[in-house]
């Protein structure tokens, strides 16, 4: 199977299980590659049921049914990006499972949530990553988005805390 053969529907309640496996899934990965960025048990079935809430979730299945990845489509994203116009939709927790997706699927996921903005009347593809994340930045300035700012204090809402992130867009 390969990247191109996933096939895309909105998340329900009935996939929170699967949601929150594969964000700790992801971040599993990342403590194990030495990137700190997500926490293992960081986002739980409410986190998700309330991106489901006030956004979109997507999910991306492979034959059968099975999910092999994730990501929230949020219509505005004031903790990173301030107050904006409706311009944008925001990209985030872009999260696949290693052991089942096919390679090239972060990449399949950015153009579907490209398109699903797209369609909603925006022009712009956002998200933001850690500053400190020099591999994912160079990731998504590979596949076309590119540095517009840095927010050196997004709050954290789960842990009270801030962190710097990295502001990417990409024209659609």
């Amino acid at each position: 199977m390969t990247a191109a053969h996933v096939s895309f529907r909105i998340a329900d309640h009935d996939d929170l299980t699967a949601l929150v496996g594969l964000y700790d899934g992801a971040a599993h990965w990342m403590r194990r590659n030495g990137i700190e960025q997500w926490q293992p048990g960081g986002k739980d079935e409410e986190h998700f049921g309330l991106r489901m809430k006030e956004g979109e979730v997507w999910l991306a299945e492979a034959g059968g049914g099975r999910v092999v990845g994730a990501y929230e489509l949020w219509w505005d994203d004031e903790p990173a990006w301030g107050v904006q116009p409706p311009v944008a939709g925001y990209v985030h927790r872009l999260m696949t499972d290693r052991t089942a997706a096919p390679a090239g699927l972060g990449r399949v996921m950015l153009v579907q949530a490209e398109r699903r903005i797209a369609e909603a009347g925006r022009e712009l593809a956002r998200l933001d990553c850690l500053t400190s994340n020099a591999r994912l930045r160079r990731y998504y300035e590979g596949v076309g988005y590119q540095v517009v700012g840095e927010e050196p204090c997004k709050a954290d809402a789960a842990g009270g805390g801030s962190y710097g992130v990295t502001l990417l867009e990409r024209r659609l």
